[in-house]
């Protein structure tokens, strides 16, 4: 054969031999591909190339032409978005969901025989394989094989092989014949319109855009049904080269292969003359919608998105593996619907927001959290840092809502939780009531002193702990202020928040059942998920560090009658195939009496009215309860409670240490001047706004807390610590004796009758302000001064504010 006859075939000299049996190859391929073309026409092949084309219309089993990675997206519980997640910004949709100009113009400028031939074109086969053997790259693949060459890729990619694909020039004779067999076999197993649905919503048009509805949205801000004439024949158009026809960067260029795509339209009778017309005048017209993808694009809800994700790529529910997890939440176009409501989620996130911004020089945290007694439902969940891995003033990944883990030592990227200050005395309040005693107990304040060999008990472990000047380094156990070194009532030293109160208490107490009924309400260590530890006394004002999801919780335990829910966060996932996956549930159960959960709720409620919450601006104060808590060096303040309806814990602090630099004492926020940042300032604030924006709905209204029995409330001698331990009914009040009215020896003169005198009013007691607070073991907030006495006042007397 001569020379110049080769190079007219597209064969090179050189291989001559060689190249001229691959040519032999390809034209017996050819030769079967055009039996093959003629079988819709109800042609019938001879014996051999019948078995030939057996071989070619064999689909491999382990290509799965199922939908391609698709967008997840995370639902409020009143359906609007939170987030997506993808992989590839897809959203599969049917042919009938797309403009017929977009079905029309793609076949028109990709593949014209498209609903003649059988899933391959006999000329253009061998055209492209003789330029593969010569080194070049010649397109003339079919819709059918661009569908199957991108669901190769597609699937490689998504198992992680993303190297092993083949583009172009890469591929060999090989790879172009195995094209062919699963082409021509998917034709045999799909119709024409599902094979142009698959390939229209695979396809990559650019910008991140896969799929036609993704590009619609892109490009022009509208979805594939509703693309124009020339809006569908521009994106048919950048099919070919997205990179070079990029509408974007090079509209010039887009809008000639528009115009391409229009004359074919109208040479293959797709549109009329009038129509191509007024689409060539027609200009682009670019409407650019970008798709924000990931939590970081969240704009209320970023680290309730964070929480979503972990819940899904730590539970065996949605995949053996974490990759197989991992594939199925970013590619598996889940819907997610969660428990969050996008209104009280609004408020939580401005709130967190304005208490400090996360760019202030001061760089400090503020978070709250909502939950719903009795289902367990998260509700809201602000912060105030900027969800944002890039090292930068205010960015901050970890979740102040989260402990470090969840129960299996999973990661939730939580921060692991917080020291708590005095919001641990409810618990200790808690077992108090539990063991059988009354919050109207005397307990005497003015004990400050714990030696070394103080006998606590602890049934379950050891507690350790001294407030002794003798022994170097330590001190007596000091109040916040001066002024409540004396008796009163367990009720009242817990909603003034007297340390002195609670830790005699504790000593009439087993430690190991304060953890237990700590427990039980919900808490446990932020970063290590143990049970509270209580091995020190001084554990007992909260030095240890809680999660706010878990202070929620807890809240929500006393404010349901003593039921605990875990916390929730999924309602429901649904894959794009309509496959339900389960989802964790509450687990709601009884961990406490219905007693001691009203016996804590009605002391509580008197912490916003005359106790340590008095500040705190709560609209409607008769249905809710509330516990405040301050840190050494006001680092860490809290204001936690609930009502019925809602569950809120709220923190201001220190998120990046404890040391001096970190102190909330004699500080300017927000152009306001705090001699020490309390848990009723910034955290009641919160705390407040949540609350009242949550009373505001029907689904969240409090209702009255069912009252204690008799008992709690009872009179009892008061407590004297290793002495005895008072309980109700214990008690026998002294009998007082009774002196007899002295007889008068002769009738008294007859004296005109006087009104009766009327008591001179008396201005409440003095208030003082605090001390300041006395390292190491501070921990619990101003309280009001003490009222003259009755130490409760009336129900119809004005209540003493305390001071801040």
């Amino acid at each position: 054969m001569a020379k110049g006859k080769m190079r007219e075939l597209g064969l090179s000299p050189g291989g001559q031999v060689s190249n001229l049996l691959r040519l032999f190859l390809v034209c017996g391929v050819a030769g079967v591909l055009v039996a093959a073309l003629l079988s819709p026409l109800g042609i019938a092949a001879t014996a051999a190339v019948g078995g030939a084309d057996k071989f070619l219309s064999v689909v491999p089993e382990n290509i799965n032409f199922s939908a391609p990675a698709q967008t997840s997206t995370i639902l409020a519980s009143d359906g609007s978005t939170i987030a997506t997640l993808y992989a590839q910004d897809r959203q599969v949709v049917g042919l009938e969901q797309m403009s017929p100009f977009v079905r029309d113009g793609v076949v028109a400028i990709e593949d014209a025989r498209f609903y003649e031939h059988g899933g391959v074109d006999a000329k253009g086969i061998i055209r492209a394989a003789l330029a593969t053997l010569n080194g070049s790259r010649q397109g003339a693949s079919t819709i059918t094989q661009q569908y199957v060459n991108n669901m190769l890729i597609e699937q490689l990619v998504a198992n992680g092989k993303t190297d092993e694909a083949k583009l172009g020039a890469e591929k060999t004779l090989a790879d172009k014949v195995k094209e062919i067999q699963m082409s021509i076999g998917l034709e045999k197993k799909m119709s024409k319109d599902d094979i142009l649905a698959g390939y229209l919503n695979i396809i990559y048009f650019g910008n991140g855009a896969y799929g036609i509805e993704s590009a619609a949205k892109l490009y022009f801000g509208t979805t594939a049904k509703e693309l124009t004439l020339p809006q569908a024949a521009a994106l048919a158009g950048v099919v070919n080269r997205p990179s070079y026809y990029d509408p974007v960067t090079a509209p010039d260029k887009v809008v000639e292969r528009r115009n391409d795509v229009l004359n074919r339209m109208l040479a293959q009778k797709k549109i009329s003359q009038a129509d191509h017309d007024g689409a060539i005048a027609a200009p682009l017209e670019l409407h650019l919608t970008q798709s924000a993808q990931g939590c970081a694009a969240s704009a209320s809800a970023p680290y309730f998105c964070d929480y979503v994700q972990q819940l899904i790529l730590n539970d065996p529910a949605f995949g053996a593996t974490p990759e197989e997890r991992t594939k199925l939440l970013f590619q598996g176009g889940l819907t997610i619907k969660t428990t969050l409501d996008a209104g009280l989620q609004q408020v939580a996130q401005s709130q967190a927001s304005a208490t400090m911004s996360a760019t202030d020089p001061l760089q400090r945290g503020a978070a709250v959290v909502s939950v719903q007694p009795n289902t367990g439902n998260v509700l809201a969940m602000g912060q105030n840092t900027v969800y944002d891995p890039a090292e930068a003033p205010g960015n901050y990944m970890g979740n102040f809502a989260l402990p470090v883990t969840d129960a299996s030592g999973q990661p939730l990227h939580g921060a692991g939780g917080f020291p708590i200050g005095s919001t641990f005395k409810p618990f200790v309040f808690a077992e108090w009531l539990n063991s059988g005693h009354s919050m109207m107990t005397s307990i005497n304040g003015a004990v400050r002193e714990y030696r070394q060999d103080f006998p606590w008990k602890n049934s379950c472990g050891t507690t350790t702990g001294v407030y002794d000047p003798s022994v170097s380094g330590s001190f007596l156990l000091p109040n916040d202020d001066p002024n409540h070194y004396f008796s009163m009532s367990a009720e009242e030293g817990l909603y003034r928040s007297i340390n002195t109160v609670t830790f005699q208490t504790a000593t009439a107490l087993d430690f190991c059942n304060i953890q237990k009924m700590a427990t039980s309400a919900g808490l446990k260590d932020g970063r290590t998920n143990a049970p509270y530890d209580l091995s020190s006394i001084a554990n007992l004002i909260g030095t240890q560090s809680v999660a706010p999801i878990d202070m929620a919780t807890a809240m929500a335990t006393f404010a349901s009658g003593g039921i605990r829910c875990n916390p929730i966060a999924l309602t429901s996932v649904v894959d794009a195939a309509g496959t339900s996956y389960p989802v964790p549930g509450a687990d709601c159960q009884r961990t406490m009496s219905q007693d001691v959960a009203s016996g804590v709720t009605y002391a509580l409620k008197n912490v916003l009215t005359i106790g340590s919450g008095y500040y705190v601006p709560l609209d409607d104060k008769s249905n809710a309860f509330a516990k405040t808590g301050t840190t050494d060096g006001n680092v860490d303040t809290w204001t936690i409670g609930a009502t019925t309806g809602v569950a809120t814990a709220s923190w201001f602090g220190s998120y990046k240490g404890t040391g001096p630099e970190w102190v909330n004492q004699n500080i300017m926020i927000n152009g306001k001047y705090y001699l020490g940042v309390d848990g009723a300032d910034l955290a009641g604030s919160q705390w407040a706004a949540v609350m009242n924006a949550a009373a505001t709905g029907p689904a969240y209204a409090g209702t009255p807390f069912s009252q204690p029995p008799s008992s709690m409330l009872a009179p009892t001698a008061p407590l004297v610590s290793g002495v005895n331990d008072p309980k109700p009914g214990d008690y026998v009040p002294p009998v007082q004796p009774v002196r007899p009215e002295p007889q008068p020896t002769q009738a008294p003169e007859p004296t005109e009758p006087t009104a009766p005198t009327q008591p001179e009013p008396t201005a409440p007691a003095e208030l003082s302000q605090p001390d300041e607070p006395a390292p190491p073991a501070q921990t619990s907030e101003p309280a009001p001064a003490e009222p003259a006495p009755p130490a409760e006042p009336a129900p119809s007397a004005e209540p003493v504010p305390p001071q801040n």
